[in-house]
């Protein structure tokens, strides 16, 4: 190829503008690397955080949360800075996020646990047996009554219906009985969740109340009245762990593995004095230095 039609090559072109590109950026932050061994949280960077949160979350951050975004930005920077010193920032020009996520990446190749014994489940299982409870469960049916149409008569008929529903023999239909609605006049043995999810929070809390094989009420939900009946409940338990065994396995590896991350976070931690501008001996460091033993 001549030097003339080399000359009008587009990769050539593209790699002499990278080559400037690089050049440029270096030298305007020739003196932006960051002193070894000493991280500062400025005020400034302490107030864009709370800008920040502002700005998603609409509302300023307590100061538990505020504490959270600051040691969050610490690890960031402890993480990122390692990266660093490893070379991965080398091969790929990414945001500073990237490169904790790339540390992170090399802390669970380091931190995966080994396989559990039967004694580590079943330890872990005793230790969170709310993780892994399984949820109470019913059958219930309700009639339902819009207070709009029954005004002051509510009382009555509610007294009326429960009455007739009640009735030693009665051949009443329930689901023909009460005011028309979309919602499900039956739900038959689900978890106590999936009434909450359909009927509502304080709906759900009276009917776990009710006993079972009769007609109560009125029963109050968002959308108005109801009469219930509960026609069976199998109380929640905690299993055993053959019934769960594989998201307790699931489970301990990710706490495993989170706790040997914790661990490897710390270790690096140790390489860095930390200040944080204006609270050189407060809460927030106090807790970070409180990580670092």
């Amino acid at each position: 190829m001549s030097v003339r039609k080399l000359l009008k090559e587009p990769l050539l072109h593209f790699v002499v503008l990278g080559a400037l590109l690089f050049g440029v950026y270096g030298w305007m932050n020739r003196g932006a690397e960051p002193q070894a061994g000493r991280i500062v949280v400025t005020q400034g960077q302490i107030e864009n955080l709370r800008v920040t949160y502002h700005r998603v979350w609409q509302r300023s951050p307590t100061p538990s949360e505020l504490d959270g975004l600051i040691q969050d930005y610490v690890r960031e920077e402890v993480l990122a800075r390692e990266a660093t010193k490893l070379g991965l920032d080398l091969d790929d020009v990414v945001i500073r996020r990237r490169l904790r996520q790339k540390m992170e990446f090399i802390a669970n190749d380091l931190a995966a646990p080994p396989e559990p014994t039967e004694a580590d489940l079943e330890e872990f299982l005793a230790k969170h047996p709310d993780h892994f409870r399984i949820e109470p469960r019913v059958t219930v049916r309700q009639v339902y009554l819009d207070p709009a149409k029954h005004g002051d008569g509510l009382e009555r008929d509610v007294a009326g219906l429960l009455a007739e529903l009640n009735r030693p023999g009665t051949t009443a239909e329930f689901r023909a009985l009460g005011d028309a609605t979309m919602l499900n006049p039956e739900l038959a043995d689900v978890r106590v969740s999936e009434v909450n999810r359909q009927f509502g929070e304080e709906f759900a809390r009276q009917v776990e109340s009710l006993p079972t094989g009769r007609w109560e009420g009125p029963v109050t939900s968002s959308y108005g009245e109801h009469l219930v009946f509960v026609a069976k409940r199998t109380p929640g338990r905690t299993p055993d762990l053959a019934e769960v065994r594989e998201k307790v396995a699931r489970e301990w590896t990710d706490a495993r593995r989170r706790d040997e991350n914790e661990r490897f976070y710390r270790k690096l931690l140790k390489h860095y004095i930390v200040t944080i501008e204006g609270e050189p001996s407060g809460a927030r460091g106090n807790a970070l230095a409180a990580q670092v033993k």
